[in-house]
């Protein structure tokens, strides 16, 4: 079965849970990149964390401990509505130090891990294709970071089948009652993104540079559809993915379109940009439909993010924003990262020995910019593509 939209199986679930209190489903498990990464990348030696303020403003305690946004991921929304607790991130079952070391209660009491209600395995930075989310260019070809080390779709898909083999299979030795659960259980996935900000829109990631548009629109959905295929075969049933947003209208495209006319005034979404995008969902839209035809009992439900994250830089006003949303996407108040200065992290947010060999951000300035919220709520610009809690 496939849908084209998220809201009737929301509007389902917000219903449901309101007269019961049983959990929907027996587990969520996440998949993606940082839209949806609530904490894996704080243990991998990557400058892609967000685990220092103002991440995280919004949410409980107002404590970063991975979110690349200023509260909720739709992950969270999704296991409040379904009635089960935020996934943990997977990495944290191999250390503790990818929350603030003083607030180990706080990130217990959020979690309440479980391994029988689901993982997030989203890794920021990376996407669909294994060499995406090395580099990160941030104005010209000779101004970028190496961002270092990222979990792609095929690792966390594999994270998820040593889940099954060492954590499930001991609980439900019975075949039959892994299936039920495996195939009862949520899986979300959000990913692509970066396969175009950091791969193919990147001016020094070469390989993807032998693709048309529409040919690399076609590897990716090829390559995504084995992705899927194969969380298929180790037991999902009921998957929710979205196509990419409107990355033409986000910071970086908007900026370098402003650099590239050479005209400050100039702050207009790249449509070149969005039309490139708009090729993978096509295909993606496409591919759900032969997949639900191929696969017995899939249920697939794609959220359609890219028209509604458009009409909303369009209308802002339908959304309640004070002011055009063309600047971007994001919602994150404070202010916009201008000055980040990168070195040995530790983390309790002071610059000491690096913990695992892990570097990264130990001084972040900000500079205020326009309101983007309600009239009299100060906004600012996330730095690169993610939207807030408020358009989640």
């Amino acid at each position: 079965m496939f849908y084209h939209n998220i809201m009737p199986f929301l509007f389902i679930i917000t219903h449901l849970v309101s007269s019961q209190s049983a959990p929907l489903a027996p587990a969520l498990y996440v998949f993606g990149d940082s839209l949806l990464d609530n904490g894996n990348n704080n243990m991998l030696p990557t400058l892609a964390k967000a685990n220092y303020h103002p991440y995280s403003i919004k949410f409980s305690a107002h404590v970063p401990l991975g979110r690349f946004k200023d509260g909720r991921t739709i992950a969270d929304f999704i296991a409040e509505f379904l009635g089960l607790p935020y996934p943990p991130p997977y990495v944290h079952l191999f250390g503790s130090n990818w929350i603030i070391q003083s607030d180990t209660t706080l990130s217990s009491n959020l979690f309440r891990a479980s391994l029988i209600t689901g993982y997030n395995y989203a890794s920021a930075a990376c996407g669909i294709l294994p060499e995406t989310g090395s580099l990160y260019v941030r104005n010209t070809p000779r101004d970028y970071i190496i961002l270092g080390k990222c979990i792609s779709m095929d690792e966390q898909i594999e994270m998820f089948e040593g889940t099954i083999k060492s954590q499930l299979a001991p609980i439900y030795n019975d075949h039959g009652q892994l299936y039920q659960y495996l195939s009862k259980s949520i899986f979300l996935i959000i990913t692509g993104n970066n396969d175009y900000i950091q791969n193919y829109l990147n001016p020094l990631i070469l390989p993807s540079k032998q693709y048309d548009p529409d040919q690399f629109a076609q590897l990716l959905v090829d390559t995504f559809s084995l992705q899927i295929k194969r969380l298929y075969e180790l037991g999902a049933r009921k998957i929710i993915l979205s196509d990419i947003g409107p990355l033409g209208c986000t910071p970086f495209f908007t900026r370098s379109l402003r650099r590239m006319l050479n005209n400050s005034e100039i702050c207009e979404c790249d449509e070149n940009v969005n039309l490139i995008v708009s090729k993978f969902n096509d295909r993606l839209a496409t591919m759900l439909q032969n997949l639900t035809a191929s696969l017995i009992d899939s249920h697939f439900i794609l959220q359609r993010s890219y028209h509604r994250s458009y009409d909303l830089i369009k209308h802002p006003a339908k959304y309640a924003y004070a002011i055009s949303a063309s600047r971007h996407l994001g919602e994150l108040p404070v202010g916009v990262a201008t000055d980040i200065k990168v070195g040995p992290y530790h983390s309790n947010g002071t610059t000491k020995a690096p913990m695992n060999g892990c570097v990264g951000v130990t001084s972040v300035k900000f500079n205020a910019c326009e309101d983007m919220g309600p009239p009299h709520k100060s906004k600012a610009e996330f730095p690169v593509s993610i939207p807030g809690e408020k358009r989640n």
